[in-house]
């Protein structure tokens, strides 16, 4: 069996055998588990989540149209990302191209997910993430960019696929589709191996001794970078805050292609920002200052990674283009090792203009390295940084606690819910400062719990809106648990935390029923259909979080 393909079959059986709650509905049957894990991981290394996360957005099964997993990110002010994935496991010893037939679903599928008129019975999890795309679509009149992500652990599809896809008239503006595999898996799981390389510059190089630091500017051609991702790929952008998803219907990304398919590309070096690069170490020949060929080790971007990644896409696919005069700003800094701060501090401000998730950036400040022991401390375990691993119940990835904490004590569930890239950056302070690892690791508790409630098919029958109430349930829990218990949340400490989980695990059930009959009361009096919505209108009243004040003063004023 190909290295990369039993790497990646001895990760799923892992994930099946450290998860068995996440298999329960399979039973016995062993190759439909195996599926599962795949798309878990090939969801997982995609999207740079955890896997817990990747979980949310698995949608197989019968009536998925041909669907396995919808991603929904954030919002902006005009439009939404939506990433669904098409996956395909083969125990096979033979590499096979994705398949005709499931290219040709998926086309099929992009009308039914996007066009509110088409009747269509989808399953129940898929079914949840169509109201909520249709109710960004025709509520918030956002526009959606699609990227169509066909997993497998073969190769890409073939020529006839391809027609198929050129024939379909989607909007190229709109819709994109990729191919990933069992390699693409591996080369994210092994993105944290330096990067030692040659960058060929041109013209006048301008180098600098500044502050016991080294600083380089110069240009490089767009064939050099996008040969230079070619080669080393989303390594290059491992401490890049700003991950790549192929989107090319961000409006810079379409303009920096736009401009290297004109007979403008001669002058692109006038239009681009530039990339800045940092190394712990650069070496040039001295004697010379232009056309310098830089030998770098520990080469990372820290910012242009969307450019480089769209210069890569525009020239690879139009390779006949003359490129020769095609030039892009660089600034390359030579920074110790160590000085893992001064890379952060230099990525955060070079990027501070653009909501991204800061996540792995954050992960060495000191609040969250004091978080990790005092977490510890109470028998979890706090991952600072994201990785695609098994875990265990006690495990804590820091992004599902900002979800928690901005939900349940900074009482923004809906916030969380959809801005979830800004936790680390815009809402930062809000998120952790005065938190204490009790507050955290209750937060994650409720949250977890309510997050499995939502997927249970009988108690959606009774509660239509659990799908796309349980950011606002577990706020609600951990304001009702603090009250039965008389104590404020700067009260909720390690001297007190074991009690307060116990009356949680005690009376869990019950809390989750008082916090069901609140909410479904205020739902009532608000609109005199409930409980007979359509779930594109739950979906927009927990989206706009219209009854998260009514909610919290009906807790506020005792009514439990």
């Amino acid at each position: 069996m190909n290295i990369n393909k039993n790497i990646v079959d001895q990760r799923i059986q892992k994930i099946i055998s450290d998860n068995p709650s996440w298999f329960q509905d399979l039973k016995n049957d062993n190759e439909k588990k195996i599926s599962k894990a795949f798309l878990l991981l090939g969801v997982a290394s995609y999207l740079n989540l955890e896997l817990e996360e990747a979980l949310q957005c698995l949608t197989d099964g019968g009536n998925d149209v041909g669907i396995d997993a919808v991603y929904i990110g954030d919002t902006t002010d005009i439009d939404f990302t939506v990433i669904i994935f098409q996956s395909k496991y083969s125990r096979g010893e033979n590499d096979s191209n994705f398949s005709e037939n499931a290219i040709i679903k998926t086309i099929a599928a992009l009308d039914l997910l996007f066009d509110a008129r088409k009747k269509v019975t989808f399953n129940d999890k898929l079914k949840v993430k169509v109201a909520e795309i249709q109710s960004l679509t025709n509520d918030a009149f956002l526009i959606p960019q699609v990227k169509c992500i066909m997993l497998n652990n073969g190769l890409t599809w073939n020529s006839i696929a391809q027609e198929k896809i050129d024939g379909a008239k989607l909007p190229k503006d709109q819709v994109e589709f990729e191919h990933f595999n069992h390699d693409n898996i591996i080369n994210f799981l092994q993105s944290n191996r330096s990067i030692k390389t040659s960058l060929n510059l041109h013209g006048e190089s301008f180098i600098e001794q500044f502050n016991f630091k080294r600083v380089l500017v110069s240009k490089i051609n767009v064939v050099e970078l996008a040969n230079l991702f070619e080669t080393f790929g989303d390594r290059l952008l491992e401490q890049n805050i700003r991950k790549y998803l192929g989107l090319n219907k961000n409006r810079v990304n379409q303009d920096i292609s736009k401009t290297l398919l004109s007979s403008q590309r001669d002058n692109f070096y006038f239009y681009n920002n530039g990339i800045t690069m940092v190394c712990s170490k650069f070496l040039h020949n001295g004697f010379t200052s232009s056309d310098l060929n830089v030998k770098v080790e520990d080469l990372q971007i820290i910012n242009g990674g969307q450019s480089c990644k769209t210069i890569q896409h525009t020239v690879t696919q139009n390779p006949t283009l003359d490129y020769s005069k095609s030039y892009v700003l660089v600034r390359l800094y030579e920074l110790d090792k160590d000085d893992e701060q001064l890379i952060t501090d230099i990525t955060i401000a070079t990027n501070s203009q653009n909501p991204v998730d800061l996540r792995d950036l954050r992960a060495n400040d000191s609040i969250q390295k004091k978080m990790e022991i005092a977490v510890s401390d109470l028998g979890y375990i706090y991952k600072r940084k994201k990785e695609i691993s098994s875990q265990t119940g006690d495990t804590i990835a820091s992004s599902v606690a900002a979800e928690a904490i901005f939900t349940i004590w900074r009482e923004a569930p809906h916030v969380a819910k959809y801005k979830k890239d800004e936790l680390f950056g815009k809402f930062y302070d809000k998120v952790f400062n005065d938190l204490n690892a009790s507050q955290l690791i209750l937060a994650v508790l409720i949250f977890r719990y309510c997050d499995n409630q939502r997927r249970k098919e009988p108690l959606i029958l009774l509660h239509p809106h659990l799908p796309y109430s349980n950011y606002i349930l577990s706020m609600m829990i951990g304001k009702i648990i603090l009250a039965l218990n008389k104590i404020k949340l700067e009260q909720l400490t390690h001297k007190n935390i074991e009690t307060i989980k116990l009356f949680f695990d005690t009376e869990k059930d019950n809390l989750y029923q008082k916090a069901n009959t609140i909410l479904e009361a205020v739902l009532k009096k608000d609109d005199n259909d409930y409980p007979n919505l359509e779930l594109r209108k739950f979906a927009s009243i927990f989206r706009r979080g219209e009854i998260v004040a009514e909610v919290l003063k009906k807790i506020t004023n005792g009514i439990l």
